[in-house]
């Protein structure tokens, strides 16, 4: 095996479970063991399947998946700890004689695993309080603006409406004197060539109105699946609120803030698609950044076959 592990990354909707699980199929006929790894941050949760697209449990009793249904709602994962979770499991995969294949959209995530994370601070609950108070007064938009001046590498891939990733970033400013993006540690900086030990393939849509259809229809299609009745169940936890990480996941949040403002989430569909669109076009900013990544269009019709013989390639080389 040529490399430690191979990532197969892509915008939302864009079709990586697809290729992903094409994969492993196409190398089992050879007698070639995958096992997957999630890179995303939504997949962790429990009780969060159908708005987080989560493979199903058939496609994960095909194939070992990594890193879905860790922790409950209530609780935090960070990149430092995919990280921890992800060295761990391609070190562990790699002894089974299987080839790890990290796969998702969770950006920040791969952008740790690639270039390392100093360590960070903990949070501090008196900071961050003080921080959504500020929000509370003045809007996050306002605080993104300032993360922008203070830090613009980050701000720049956070929506203005990002609250706790804002607020992360403007706690460990308050705390330590230093920016969020100083604590990577700068091993690698993705204009040269890839990182030690691994190839990523990117699905990137040719005609971006491809991919906002594909991002619509998966909507529909997580609608029809009950994804309101998900959001209502949720809602009515009396141990979660909307500030949680979990709960700020895309379509999570859209109708966490209608059901509180007593919507019948009529409005959901127009606001779940819109808030993806926007995930996605920062996910495709953050891969365009990484001159070294191979390519495959995820609108041709043989967009997984073209992914199964570059991982074939990439795997061999």
């Amino acid at each position: 095996m040529a490399i430690d592990y191979l990532c197969l990354a892509g915008p939302t909707a864009s079709g990586k479970t697809a290729a992903a699980l094409a994969v492993a199929r196409a190398f089992a006929a050879e007698g070639r063991a995958v096992e997957i790894v999630s890179v995303d941050s939504a997949l962790v949760y429990r009780d969060m399947d159908i708005g987080t697209a989560k493979p199903s449990a058939a496609e994960r009793a095909a194939v070992p998946h990594h890193l879905i249904d860790l922790i409950e709602p209530t609780q935090s994962y960070s990149a430092a700890a995919f990280v921890a979770d992800a060295t761990r499991l391609v070190a562990e995969i790699r002894a089974r004689g299987a080839l790890p294949l990290l796969v998702g959209g969770t950006m920040l995530y791969f952008k740790a695993l690639f270039d390392g994370l100093d360590a960070l601070p903990p949070a501090d609950a008196a900071r961050r309080a003080a921080i959504e108070s500020r929000a509370q007064r003045e809007g996050w938009p306002a605080l993104h603006a300032e993360l922008a001046r203070i830090d613009p590498a980050t701000a720049a891939r956070l929506a203005p409406a990002d609250a706790q990733r804002i607020s992360r970033a403007l706690e460990v400013w308050q705390a330590t004197g230093r920016t969020l993006s100083s604590f990577h540690s700068g091993r690698f900086d993705g204009a040269g060539g890839a990182p030690s030990g691994t190839a990523l393939i990117s699905l990137e849509p040719a005609d971006r109105a491809w991919l906002h259809q594909r991002i619509a229809q998966r909507f529909d299609a997580m609608l029809a699946a009950g994804f309101v009745d998900e959001l209502r169940r949720l809602h009515a936890r009396a141990d979660l609120r909307a500030d949680l990480p979990s709960m700020r996941c895309v379509g999570y949040r859209q109708g966490w803030e209608l059901l509180d403002a007593g919507d019948d989430l009529a409005a959901l569909r127009e606001r779940g698609i819109a808030a993806t669109r926007q995930l996605a076009k920062r996910q495709l900013t953050w891969l365009r950044s990484m001159p070294w990544r191979h390519v495959v269009e995820c609108d041709a019709p043989d967009a997984a076959e073209r992914v199964v013989a570059l991982a074939r390639r990439l795997s061999l080389a």
